[in-house]
């Protein structure tokens, strides 16, 4: 009658992501991107190691995606100068080691790329707008 619970419960993630991505503001909108790269890494990491091929291309296709059409598109080349062109060509290395340790059941590749955003996302997160690093460098 009401379908079943993991139906009923991914609805309301959806709902609770949706509504989180409305009410956020650009920064968070980043962390969000950044979270959701990493738990489509982890997911990926958990369907290697139970050998779900497709489940392990899906998390990783995902990550992917979030990576180069999420957080690439997301610089503005012009205005981040340097910076910027160094995280898209960052973000292009990690797009191809996902590729890699798609196609070679690569948990290296996968622990390498993960390690990478965790850091990124750490840098980010600490110059949210109103913590002293962002009062800092305004």
């Amino acid at each position: 009658m009401f379908g079943s619970f993991p139906n009923r419960a991914s609805a309301y993630a959806q709902v609770g992501v949706e509504t989180g991505v409305s009410t956020a503001d650009p920064h968070k909108l980043i962390l969000m991107l950044f979270d959701g790269a990493l738990l489509s890494i982890g997911t990926a990491s958990a369907a290697m190691e139970n050998q779900e091929i497709p489940a392990k291309g899906q998390a990783i296709s995902k990550a992917i995606e979030i990576i180069l059409n999420g957080l690439k598109a997301s610089l503005d080349l012009n205005a981040g100068g340097e910076l910027a062109a160094r995280l898209s060509a960052l973000y292009d290395y990690m797009s191809e080691r996902l590729v890699y340790a798609n196609l070679h059941n690569s948990r290296p590749a996968l622990d390498e790329v993960h390690g990478l955003l965790e850091s990124l996302r750490e840098a980010w997160a600490g110059i949210a707008p109103g913590t002293p690093a962002a009062t800092a460098a305004a």
